[in-house]
């Protein structure tokens, strides 16, 4: 399924809401300069709506770290939100629920960064 989003910014948080497999295709690179250019807005919070991802390839992870290594040596950090059953196994078997910091809702998210 291709890759979509939809950027949504408010309170100096981008919000970053993905649907479809992302897998790290022609997409990947403008989701990394989606955070690039958050950096130069000088946001400090970027959250990551997986909700309606399906699968995560190897590539869908390194661009997942690729914008959390941009954001954390701006000073920023990277939150995902809602993902699913299947997300949430992959982040726990590559340790990456170790590394970012995953909320179950978007709201929870909102409630904790704002």
């Amino acid at each position: 399924m291709k890759l979509s989003y939809q950027l949504e910014k408010a309170d100096n948080v981008q919000y970053l809401h993905i649907q479809g497999d992302l897998i790290g295709d022609d997409v990947g690179p403008k989701l990394v300069e989606i955070v690039t250019n958050a950096v130069n807005d000088k946001i400090k919070n970027f959250v990551i709506d997986l909700r309606e991802v399906r699968y995560i390839s190897s590539s869908g992870i390194g661009v997942l770290i690729t914008m959390l290594t941009k954001m954390r040596n701006s000073g920023g950090e990277v939150y995902l939100t809602s993902p699913s059953e299947h997300v949430k196994k992959l982040l726990i078997i590559t340790k990456l629920n170790n590394i970012f910091t995953v909320f179950d809702s978007i709201e929870d998210a909102k409630n904790e960064i704002s």
